[in-house]
């Protein structure tokens, strides 16, 4: 199955069944973990937070679950420069919740950002067509973090 094309309706728990998997404990818990996540929660997060209430779920169910989620297009995984996979909802109940992110190469602070204004918005649009076209790709999505340093860390400069 092509990747994020599965859907089943409803929530995760809909999305994931939909897609052909079984829906075990351990599945259940790393799903409410992610639906429950404010930040970007890498495996070795998503176990500590379980570990306590199902302690028979590992980390390698939890990696083999993230690429599952992954490859079915239900969670993005994200390379933020720090060596850590982290994973975040490519969509919330109320549905695709859009946003780039600002990554500090100094602090590593993740800070996401939504907030576009018509011409980032009429750039990102332009470029999408133009990609397509030049590559004949028909584009669905896209993620794009930017480097640099916030505030904190320039003003300690």
């Amino acid at each position: 199955m092509p990747r994020g094309q599965c859907g089943g309706q409803g929530w995760w728990h809909g999305k994931f069944r939909g897609c052909g998997y079984r829906m075990t404990l351990g599945r259940e818990a790393i799903l409410d973990v992610l639906s429950k996540a404010e930040g970007h929660l890498s495996a070795e997060d998503i176990y500590i937070k379980i570990h306590s209430r199902y302690p028979n779920v590992g980390l390698t169910t939890i990696y083999r679950t993230l690429d599952v989620l992954s490859d079915v297009g239900m969670v993005y995984k994200l390379d933020f420069g720090d060596g850590r996979a982290r994973y975040e909802f490519a969509e919330g109940p109320k549905g695709v919740h859009h946003h780039h992110h600002l990554v500090c190469t100094e602090c590593h602070k993740i800070i996401d950002y939504t907030d576009f204004i018509d011409d980032e918005v009429e750039l990102l649009n332009q470029t999408e067509k133009g990609l397509g076209q030049k590559y004949k790709f028909k584009i669905t999505n896209h993620l794009i973090q930017f480097y640099g340093v916030c505030q904190e860390c320039s003003d300690k400069k």
